[in-house]
């Protein structure tokens, strides 16, 4: 069982035929994986890399901080409904870029772990990844804040309104589409192409994820970082990326819509 579980641990074998070795192609993968990144993930993870700085240049410890993920974003709420709508829409754009341009490389959805059929395996591995993920990640969260090292994570401060629910689930939708498919299928596909082993590509994207996340304290990041190597791990065994979309997207819609309910009968929450 031990060893099962050990073999399980490791990649699965890169077919011989991955690597990319015409040095023109190289440096189009190298700029691709770039520019991809410096306009949606690796940008945001800059950004909340000087969100961090700030929060820990303020005085007072970071728990007595607070970062809200969804905002009122205009004071009229049809105006309001619209920029939350153009928030998913984005995410959901930036996951359809990375698609594209795995398939005009060659890569069909099924390849990359998005076949257009979902079996009950995809949906049994995603709920159990979630409950694996978020149950600990939610202890880290609480402990890290408590001890100072993370800042008060409010997921919504949205009026209650009748499409308050509809759009936190889009962005759930949006955040766990956009992360898997450039952090996980994207990124690890094109990093296999220029030779870099497994075990490196992961501990990249998982680092970038987490990086994505600073915002958040010492328990986004380390959080982040490990759900990434969970999650990386699990595409590069089964090559199947439906359950990582799926775990993420419960995470989030856990974490925004159950806040919002949850909110006003429990007091104690951030």
């Amino acid at each position: 069982m031990l060893r099962n579980f050990r073999n399980w641990l490791n990649p699965a074998p890169a077919p011989s035929h991955s690597v990319v070795t015409d040095d023109g192609q190289r440096r189009a993968i190298m700029v691709e994986i770039v520019i991809v990144f410096a306009i949606t993930l690796g940008l945001s993870a800059l950004r909340s890399l000087l969100s961090l700085v700030e929060s820990l240049l303020r005085a007072g410890a970071l728990s007595d901080q607070q970062v809200a993920l969804h905002r009122p974003q205009a004071d009229i709420a049809t105006i309001d409904l619209l920029k939350q709508l153009l928030g998913a829409g984005q995410l959901i754009a930036w996951g359809a870029l990375g698609l594209y341009l795995l398939w005009r490389a060659g890569f069909s959805l099924a390849k990359v772990g998005l076949p257009v059929r979902i079996d009950g395996r995809d949906i049994g591995i995603g709920v159990a990844l979630a409950a694996v993920i978020g149950i600990p990640g939610l202890a880290l969260y609480l402990v890290s804040w408590q001890l100072g090292f993370s800042v008060a994570v409010v997921p919504s401060l949205l009026d209650a309104t009748w499409w308050r629910p509809i759009t936190l689930t889009l962005s759930a939708l949006g955040n766990a589409f956009a992360e898997e498919v450039l952090l996980v299928a994207f990124l690890l596909t094109r990093l296999r192409q220029l030779g870099l082993s497994a075990n490196s590509s992961l501990l990249l994207s998982s680092v970038l994820r987490g990086a994505y996340h600073l915002y958040q304290g010492a328990a986004g990041f380390f959080g982040n970082v490990v759900m990434g190597l969970i999650l990386g791990r699990v595409w590069q065994r089964t090559n199947r990326l439906w359950p990582l979309v799926l775990a993420h997207f419960l995470l989030d819609f856990v974490a925004f819509v159950g806040y919002a309910l949850l909110k006003p009968l429990l007091p104690w929450l951030p």
